[in-house]
């Protein structure tokens, strides 16, 4: 954690972050003219270690545009809200701004707190095809680059130093891309959010976007949403496989029944956002550059239907596994064709929505990424599997799903329910030094980061900042 001890520290350091073409920028950007806005000035970062994490920010919003409005609030603006809030003024839609920017101060402060090198954030909302970026530009500017409070909206906590990412890329997405069939067996052909590629309410819904303070090797990313599932050796139609709630089958659907027709197979894709291969290049002392696949997806979760859904987060986590032993089936959105060579250095990140040994998934998938050969054992399984002191006591004090109290890793799980459901594995080939779950427990600073009854309906999850958790580990690069 760092501290700005003084105020000159603290203009120091937003001179050097922002640089002297900060108050155009800001300003153009706060006004609505983006038109001449420059992106975020690029010094040279300083990376004080190879910490790489993923976090899923929970900023899910009806709208785009809604997520687009409140990161180009400014500190003051914020400030104004947040105050109104307190004192009980504010009108129904500016409190719930208000709680809003809450939650994003309190997630731009768990990563000011842990200050990661690389960080994938999930539900990270776009425009649907990752080329409007005026809401991770906000985030940079407004968030970011102010410091925040280690103790949530109040200001007796610790001011944190700010971050500053000199890279950053959107990705397309599936999520709320209507089709023209009737993907959710309702009846009714296009229409949102059942029957879009990956569900979604509108085209941009639950993206995932990158910040780097290596440089992000675009002309040689890969993405692969329109990958077809049909085309993953091995795949076939799933068929409705739960049926102890009749309830749940759709109308004229029976146990047993396969869930697409063949014309829905031959074009379903099978990534429900995207896969994406960025890779990061990490300058070396002795002038070279090391590459370092970064493979990032966020797959559907195992539950909400009758059996499509397990079967798809199986495979979204599968595709990992073939690519990363090289198979030549896969063919991203260029066209080009195979996985990875056998020596590269690759990080599987996201919010993957399964858990190896627990939960409602097909653990078969999870378990078989984490046991790979080319997976680095130690930051799996091993002593540098990433943990917490905060999880063990959520469980405990039945904060998480009940149902899950039972874990066998107690101090491993990412997410309020119980679960380990978000990773950041690295492959056997990079040294992991260091690991972690951003989690305080009720002993340590940033507690109300993450449970504060003052917030929202529940004081914790969403309200707050996240029901999922930051994870990290450090990697000698």
């Amino acid at each position: 954690m760092n501290i700005l001890k003084t105020t000159i520290a603290l203009a120091i350091s937003t001179t050097l972050l922002m640089g002297c073409n900060e108050e155009t920028t800001v300003n153009n950007y706060q006004s609505g003219d983006t038109s001449t806005v420059p992106d975020v000035p690029k010094p040279t970062p300083v990376v004080r270690d190879g910490r790489i994490a993923a976090f899923n920010l929970s900023f899910d919003r009806y709208t785009y545009e809604d997520l687009v409005a409140e990161m180009k609030l400014n500190k003051s603006e914020q400030d104004a809200l947040v105050s109104g809030w307190k004192n009980g003024t504010l009108s129904d839609a500016d409190t719930e701004t208000a709680l809003k920017i809450i939650q994003i101060r309190n997630v731009a402060a768990i990563i000011q707190t842990e200050r990661p090198a690389v960080l994938m954030m999930a539900e990270f909302n776009n425009d649907g095809t990752g080329t409007n970026n005026d809401a991770i530009i906000g985030f940079r500017l407004n968030y970011l680059a102010v410091p925040q409070n280690s103790n949530s909206f109040d200001q007796d906590g610790i001011v944190l130093e700010p971050i500053a990412f000199q890279y950053f890329a959107n990705y397309a997405t599936n999520t709320g891309l209507v089709s023209q069939f009737d993907l959710d067996n309702d009846g009714t052909a296009g229409k949102l959010p059942g029957d879009a590629w990956g569900f979604g309410n509108y085209h941009g819904q639950y993206a995932f976007a990158l910040l780097s303070m290596y440089e992000i090797d675009t002309k040689n990313t890969r993405t692969f949403q329109k990958f077809k599932w049909k085309d993953m050796p091995g795949a076939s139609i799933p068929t409705i496989t739960d049926c102890s709630d009749p309830s749940k089958i759709p109308a004229g659907m029976k146990c047993g029944d396969e869930w697409y027709t063949a014309e829905e197979w031959a074009e379903v894709r099978l990534s429900s956002k995207n896969h994406v291969d960025a890779p990061i290049l990490v300058p070396q002392a002795d002038g070279s550059v090391e590459k370092v696949h970064l493979l990032m997806s966020h797959p559907t979760p195992p539950i909400f239907d009758t059996g499509k859904n397990k079967v798809q987060n199986a495979d979204e986590i599968n595709f990992w596994v073939d690519y990363i032993e090289g198979d030549s089936y896969m063919y991203d959105d260029a066209g080009k064709t195979g996985g990875l060579a056998a020596t590269d250095k690759f990080v599987v990140m996201g919010d993957l929505n399964a858990d190896p040994l627990k939960g409602d998934g097909d653990l078969t998938a999870i378990k078989a990424l984490m046991d790979h050969t080319k997976v680095n054992h130690l930051a799996t399984f091993g002593p540098m599997a990433p943990a917490s002191l905060g999880g063990p006591e959520c469980l405990a004090m039945y904060e998480c799903r009940a149902s899950n109290w039972d874990t066998p890793y107690p101090s491993q799980v990412t997410s309020t329910s119980g679960l380990r459901l978000d990773h950041v594995i690295p492959s056997a080939n990079l040294t992991i030094t260091d690991s972690g779950v951003y989690w305080p427990a009720t002993f340590e600073e940033g507690r109300l980061l993450m449970n504060d009854k003052r917030v929202g309906k529940y004081g914790n999850g969403k309200d707050i900042s996240s029901d999922h958790r930051l994870v990290w580990i450090k990697a000698e690069l």
